[in-house]
């Protein structure tokens, strides 16, 4: 990759792991649709404006269907998912589980012909899925309703992100980062807008509470969605996807040091294993690499 890449996949490493802890906050004041929706619409609306302020140009020529394929994906299913999921089972198992992202992006790159399942990455697979059957199965709490809810949704949310970025990658070449993210992110906010009516805000949100969803929404959405679309235009869906594993060893930081969020033996394996499979399914195991060079 090349250096701006670097800077780009570890800023948004380290900002969307940290974003799990505002994201906490944010659902909190505003509840899990209304903390998707507000966001959605204050990210998108910030960057359009700073791109009329600066001058840049804004060409949507696209079309706005695969925006709205996007806004549905990337951004209303995954962030749903994640704002449902995250209360109910923490930040640390919620992002654990999201480092299956680049799994569910290379088995929907095989569909649609933009990735092979190599052997290698066959049994990536398989790894990655007995690391999501001890992380799921064994938890540190009593297994309910409210685990499984969560887990399923954070399971939806990376089944929509990786849909998301591939259909990006393919059906958005050559759109710019800053039009695929306003687009994908007003298209995101509309279609959450009508739950507001089955899920409303839960009260009156604090001062600090609009400072939060502030810094989630401009910083740690609209900035780095720009770069992030601008990662897959780059380097490719799966491979921009893999900061995700980043994102996770961050996350799980956070909830251990600042939630103090418990976490069993068997699902810091099952996280492992998970990170193992995606490893190589991506080709990042030094060994093989180091074989396909030499051929």
């Amino acid at each position: 990759m090349k250096p701006k890449d670097v800077a780009a996949y570890l800023f948004l490493a380290l900002a969307w792991g940290l974003s799990f802890l505002l994201l906490l906050k944010v659902v909190s004041a505003f509840g899990w649709v209304g903390a998707v929706t507000f966001r959605c619409f204050v990210a998108g609306l910030t960057l359009f404006f700073i791109a009329r302020a600066t001058g840049r140009g804004l060409h949507f020529r696209a079309g706005w269907w695969p925006f709205a394929v996007v806004g549905a994906t990337t951004v209303a299913g995954q962030l749903v998912g994640l704002s449902y999921a995250t209360p109910l089972i923490g930040t640390a198992m919620a992002a654990i589980l999201v480092a299956t992202i680049p799994m569910f992006s290379m088995l929907i790159g095989q569909v649609w012909g933009l990735e092979r399942i190599t052997p290698q990455r066959l049994l990536g697979l398989l790894i990655g899925f007995v690391g999501v059957v001890l992380l799921v199965g064994f938890p540190a709490a009593p297994i309910n309703a409210a685990f499984v809810l969560g887990c399923a949704g954070t399971l939806f949310a990376c089944l929509c992100a990786a849909f998301g970025s591939n259909y990006a990658s393919h059906r958005l070449q050559g759109v710019g980062a800053w039009e695929v993210t306003i687009g994908a992110f007003l298209f995101g906010g509309l279609m959450t807008l009508p739950l507001l009516l089955a899920v409303p805000v839960p009260g009156v949100p604090r001062l600090i509470d609009y400072g939060y969803l502030l810094v989630l929404a401009g910083v740690m959405s609209a900035m780095t969605y720009v770069l992030y679309f601008g990662l897959v235009a780059s380097i490719g869906a799966t491979r921009a996807i893999s900061v995700e594993f980043a994102v996770t060893a961050v996350a799980v930081l956070v909830g251990a040091l600042f939630l103090g969020e418990p976490l069993s033996l068997v699902q810091v394996i099952g996280g492992l294993i998970i990170i193992g499979g995606c490893a190589i399914v991506l080709g990042l195991v030094p060994g093989r690499r180091a074989v396909r060079a030499g051929t």
